[in-house]
């Protein structure tokens, strides 16, 4: 296999399985997939393994890396503005005690990131283990390929789609395989983020809107918009609720091409 040093390649690590794609121009070609089985290893390193495996085969590829990860190895929380913060060391410090006042006691081994918003507004952060970090940084290093970016789907999904947003409230939810992440916004600021397991059906997805509409209080102008957006499944039509229909994001196919949920987000990397 012969490939150019300027392609670019993302890696996807998905809840049961992995999947490694060359970029050109707007198309994204399948270079393998790895399914995994979550055994006695902990999930991020059978999927570690899953694309060391991945990468080996493609020996003579190099170039530009970018990891995408499935939300099922990240957590989220929303960091309210804290106006007596001053430094990022504190800020390290608020974003660890919000994240274990949800999960609990949150081990060293979390690296934190935090979305950059404007003063007084709450920030998105998410946490990932940092041992799955240094593996892809090893994986990447071992075989020759530059580790340009490390992203959890929820954001990449967001940024994707984020220009057929056209509302300050909305309620935005990726439905991947198993697990659910909503974002929920009000005035254009973040007010709630949420992650969920769920089945894949729309029955499933209609029962978490619902809920998500209970307890932010119900009512006709709970949501002005919800968007649903689910990799790998080709009809998305949850029910409506608030008097809201939800409306799918999907990124147009090239015909012919695979539709699966790996493939879908890779598709989404900008």
């Amino acid at each position: 296999m012969s490939l150019s040093s300027r392609d670019q390649y993302i890696a996807v690590l998905g809840a049961s399985g992995v999947g490694l794609y060359r970029r050109r121009g707007e198309l994204c070609d399948a270079l393998g997939q790895e399914p995994f089985e979550q055994a006695q290893i902990p999930d991020w390193q059978a999927a570690g393994e899953a694309l060391g495996r991945l990468l080996g085969a493609c020996a003579t590829a190099r170039g530009e890396l970018r990891v995408v990860l499935s939300n099922h190895f990240c957590r989220f929380c929303l960091v309210p503005w804290g106006e007596q913060i001053a430094t990022p060391e504190e800020m390290a410090c608020y974003a660890r005690a919000c994240f274990e006042e949800i999960y609990g006691q949150l081990a060293e081994g979390w690296a934190i990131n935090l979305s950059p918003e404007a003063a007084g507004r709450a920030r998105l952060a998410v946490a990932v283990q940092q041992p799955l970090l240094l593996l892809l940084r090893e994986l990447a290093g071992i075989g020759g390929w530059r580790l340009t970016s490390v992203a959890p789907y929820l954001m990449a999904a967001f940024n994707s789609f984020s220009r057929f947003i056209d509302q300050d409230d909305f309620l935005f939810v990726v439905a991947e395989p198993g697990r659910c992440n909503l974002l929920l916004a009000r005035g254009g600021n973040w007010v709630a983020v949420r992650s969920v397991s769920s089945a894949d059906s729309d029955s499933a997805l209609s029962t978490l809107i619902e809920r998500e509409h209970e307890l932010q209080g119900g009512g006709d102008g709970t949501f002005a918009a919800i968007y649903v957006h689910a990799p790998g499944r080709a009809d998305c039509a949850p029910a409506p609720r608030g008097g809201v229909s939800p409306r799918a994001l999907s990124l147009p196919v090239q015909q012919g091409r695979d539709v699966d949920a790996l493939s879908v987000m890779a598709m989404m990397v900008d």
